[in-house]
């Protein structure tokens, strides 16, 4: 739920109350301010809100689901319906949503009928909320790779084959030869082979830890780990970080208080904050995992872009780290392949996981991404990709040189803490009403600590340079105006 909420105009005598909080929410959704996947407010928070009864919001959102406009889940809640396939709303949405003062005839009709008339449709937001690549070479060099496959009929029906759930040989040597890249040297029998980094880490929370166990990691973190650990039913807790990431001293309390069985951490280029720790916290941290035993599983998916990344944490704990990397941040997400690398003793464990949730990784997907970094164009990539960044990273270094924010000239992503009187929801919902997207610390928080107000900007999102720099100038614009008067009546 992204914390957008309706008010309710003054009505005619006799209106009712559920058409009028319907057509506020088909404005909202239609206007850009509530977003395809998100969630609407539950009926009784709702209902508490604009002070009328949980059947008005029931009718209310049932009129929306009518229209096209949102999907009920059962036991789960409302969630706005995604576009259609070219990316704008469905035609009928916007002729059948309901309007205060009329019938279910339609924004259309608004205008005729004395009603709200229809707002202009904006264009699809520009989202700097999702951490993605910048497009380089890789559907040209994908299409290519293709017609090589189809050109090799026995390697192609090979493929098609049940394979080895940890991979193919050549495929774990290549995800060796992938992890190489950020230091991290083992014989490619301790690499296994994924589906993508996410499902990687769900594996090695699977291996490692059982329902109840406890499990740290920075107190802001990648929202992946929240979930996985809410499904697996972990303890999840999160220890004090600062400029450089994990404090030691906070682990090192943690760890004679709660006696955890793991560390998930992102070292490098830390997402969010973009930290990287100094050499002496990683000596520092892996001493205290050796005393305590723990399990530091670390994530090196951010680390590719860096063309010498430090030495990972893993390589100072041979019976207690374990790596997760992939190709999403630095090459294309929808490769979906991943890399991990365990201890010995692990590897099985990893190994039993993988086949009762998948038995294997597509072995095609492999294959292209084992092409790609065994014949050097995975490089060539990787190349394109920090080109790209470091054309961003100086587009945001004009446009916001007159703000604060934090960064490192490898990382795609840009931590923005907010001055007052901003205040992170508010700062986020401004930006969405001028249609740009970011994403609030609310979203990396561990546990029921309080968030900092700031905003994680992704410079990514944007499809080209041009359009990054007029929403950036549309961010520094939001903040030199600040919050007055956003919300007032």
């Amino acid at each position: 739920m992204n914390g957008w909420m309706p008010t309710l105009p003054a009505l005619p005598r006799g209106e009712p109350k559920y058409r009028a909080i319907a057509y506020a929410y088909a404005q909202a959704i239609n206007g850009g301010q509530m977003l395809p996947g998100e969630k609407l407010p539950a009926h009784r928070l709702l209902a508490r809100k604009l002070n009328v009864t949980t059947g008005t919001v029931s009718r209310a959102y049932t009129e929306l689901e009518r229209c096209g406009m949102v999907v009920a889940r059962v036991g789960d809640g409302t969630y706005v319906a995604e576009p259609d396939a070219d990316g704008g709303r469905l035609p009928q949405r916007t002729r059948q949503a309901p309007e205060p003062g009329g019938d279910a005839a339609g924004f259309a009709s608004a205008a005729a009928t004395g009603g709200t008339p229809t707002p202009p449709a904006p264009g699809r937001p520009v989202d700097l909320g999702q951490n993605v690549p910048m497009p380089t070479d890789e559907a040209q060099l994908l299409t290519q790779t293709l017609r090589e496959l189809a050109a090799d009929e026995r390697l192609a029906g090979e493929l098609l084959l049940y394979q080895p759930e940890g991979g193919r040989r050549s495929h774990r040597e290549a995800g060796a030869r992938w992890l190489a890249r950020m230091g991290c040297t083992v014989a490619a029998e301790r690499v296994l082979v994924t589906q993508g980094a996410q499902h990687g880490l769900a594996c090695v929370l699977r291996a490692v830890l059982r329902p109840g166990d406890t499990i740290f990691a920075e107190a802001l973190s990648y929202p992946g780990i929240v979930a996985l650990a809410r499904q697996l039913r972990l303890n999840l807790v999160g220890i004090e970080i600062d400029e450089e990431g994990i404090v030691p001293a906070a682990l090192e309390r943690a760890c004679g208080l709660l006696a955890p069985r793991a560390l998930f951490c992102v070292p490098t280029l830390h997402n969010p904050t973009t930290a990287t720790l100094s050499e002496a916290r990683r000596a520092a941290i892996a001493d205290i995992a050796v005393r305590h035993n723990l399990v530091v599983i670390e994530d090196l998916v951010p680390a590719a872009l860096l063309d010498a990344p430090p030495t990972p944490l893993a390589a100072r704990l041979p019976e207690h780290g374990i790596v997760i990397s992939s190709l999403s941040k630095a090459v294309a997400p929808g490769l979906r392949v991943g890399y991990v690398q365990a201890p010995q003793d692990w590897v099985g464990k990893i190994l039993a996981v993988i086949r009762s949730d998948c038995w294997m990784t597509s072995p095609l997907s492999a294959e292209i991404a084992a092409r790609w970094i065994v014949n050097g164009e995975v490089d060539r990539l990787v190349a394109q990709q920090r080109a790209c960044v470091d054309v961003r990273q100086a587009i945001a270094a004009e446009v916001l040189s007159g703000w604060t924010y934090r960064t490192d000239p490898a990382s795609p992503h840009l931590w923005l803490p907010l001055a007052e009187p901003w205040r992170a929801a508010e700062f986020a919902a401004a930006l969405r009403q001028a249609g740009v997207l970011a994403k609030t610390a609310d979203s990396f928080v561990i546990g029921r600590g309080s968030a900092p107000h700031a905003v994680r900007l992704s410079l990514g999102g944007a499809r080209s340079h041009e359009t990054l720099r007029d929403a950036l100038e549309v961010l520094a614009r939001t903040l030199r105006n600040g919050p007055e008067g956003l919300y007032s009546a």
